[in-house]
């Protein structure tokens, strides 16, 4: 009796070691997805403008991030940026220019990469980022204008 007890308990520890709620993986509306965003990243374009992303680590659910752009000296564009832990999963909210929030929900994550999407929206209906084998930020939008095809790209160092 005692060795189909621990036989049992040995099954049930393996099933809950490889499960997905387990402590080595993470759960799809888990924070830590996102949490590796947080710091100061800058950066300068092909345009020569200088840009620069600021995330706060996530507590009690969110993330709050800033990004600006700065062109000859004098801010050019901004946006407000929010990643939230909703009972419909992981949403990024972008409010480009201080304008109302758009959501796009996170679709995938891996390792140091996280993409979410609006499908509701032409441009941008996606959102990239990921972490570069230098330690180099990423961020990219993709989506469709015109019936083309259109990305815009940014990569950031910590500063």
């Amino acid at each position: 009796m005692s060795d189909r007890i621990a036989s049992a308990l040995l099954v049930l520890a393996a099933a809950f070691a490889f499960s997905p709620t387990s402590a080595s993986a993470a759960s799809p509306d888990s924070m830590t997805a996102v949490a590796w965003m947080a710091g100061d990243w800058s950066g300068v374009d092909e345009q020569g403008v200088s840009n620069e992303e600021r995330w706060i680590e996530p507590a009690g659910g969110m993330m709050l991030g800033v990004h600006r752009d700065i062109t000859s000296g004098k801010a050019t564009a901004f946006e407000f940026l929010r990643i939230e832990s909703t009972p419909e999963g992981i949403v990024y909210f972008a409010s480009p220019g201080g304008k109302p929030p758009t959501p796009f929900k996170m679709i995938e994550s891996g390792d140091k990469r996280v993409v979410f999407e609006n499908p509701q929206l032409e441009f941008p209906r996606r959102i990239l980022y990921w972490l570069g084998k230098l330690g180099e930020m990423h961020a990219r939008i993709e989506g469709a204008g015109g019936g083309k095809a259109m990305a815009v790209e940014w990569t950031w160092r910590r500063k």
